[in-house]
């Protein structure tokens, strides 16, 4: 049976968290750490946008700044995430691809069933939306993203713990016209949040039952991340994820 580490919560910047997601990429793929399930939050709260998407045409850029709010591109595809510092628990899962399925979609169906297992320990009844969405009371509280690189891949995704839809589309670009109480309760209609699905449920109980579900089965340790991790991580945050060259770059 493979052998898991599991990162426990904590909080970096956005440029450190997707520095660190490669870092670890980098040395599952050299065998020199296991294959590793991490969870994080986002300090400051943070805008992250697709590989593939253009920055500009994505983002308030200037209002970001303004505000303390990061902004970075992932490796991952996708749409811009607006990551609330308090709203959400971010997960990565980074190990060998012979791991999971071949198929895109069956690889999503198996890791996002560990979120609807956990969803179901809060008693929260939740399901798999291909191609990559977890949804719940039918709407979505679950985004998530995939990549594959030379034999390893990476999934993160995001499970909303509280949502602040006003501030996610004041940063996001919507057109101005368009940010209206019925727009935000349009929003509210197709997104939803743990607490406001259950308001008794804490972030430490959601952890919890992430860590419970992502595990389940699974023969692992509590480890932590390597110091050539952070070596590494720290290089990648300021040459790559911090730079404007890279965020930019579309």
């Amino acid at each position: 049976m493979t052998k898991w580490r599991i990162i426990d919560l904590e909080a970096s910047s956005a440029f450190t968290n997707m520095a660190l997601d490669e870092a670890i990429s980098d040395a599952v793929r050299a065998k020199e750490s296991l294959p590793t399930i991490r969870f994080y939050k986002w300090k400051p709260s943070a805008v992250s946008i697709g590989y593939f998407q253009s920055l500009p045409d994505e983002v308030d850029a200037e209002l970001c700044k303004k505000n303390g709010v990061d902004i970075v591109r992932r490796r991952t595809g996708g749409g811009a995430v607006y990551h609330d510092s308090n709203g959400e628990i971010t997960y990565s899962v980074i190990a060998p691809e012979s791991l999971f399925p071949k198929g895109i979609t069956e690889s999503y169906h198996l890791i996002c069933g560990w979120i609807v297992n956990a969803m179901g320990k809060l008693g929260i009844a939740s399901e798999f939306k291909p191609i990559n969405d977890i949804i719940a009371s039918g709407k979505k509280i679950s985004g998530n993203a995939q990549t594959r690189r030379n034999g390893i891949l990476l999934q993160h995704g995001t499970i909303l713990y509280k949502l602040d839809v006003a501030t996610m589309f004041s940063l996001l670009k919507v057109p101005k016209e368009k940010i209206s109480d019925k727009f935000i309760q349009d929003v509210k209609q197709r997104v939803t949040s743990v607490t406001d699905i259950n308001p008794q449920i804490t972030e430490q109980q959601l952890k919890e039952a992430l860590v419970a579900a992502f595990t389940a089965g699974k023969e692992f340790e509590v480890g932590t991340i390597t110091a050539k991790e952070r070596a590494a991580a720290e290089k990648l945050a300021k040459e790559r994820y911090a730079s404007d060259e890279w965020n930019f770059m579309r």
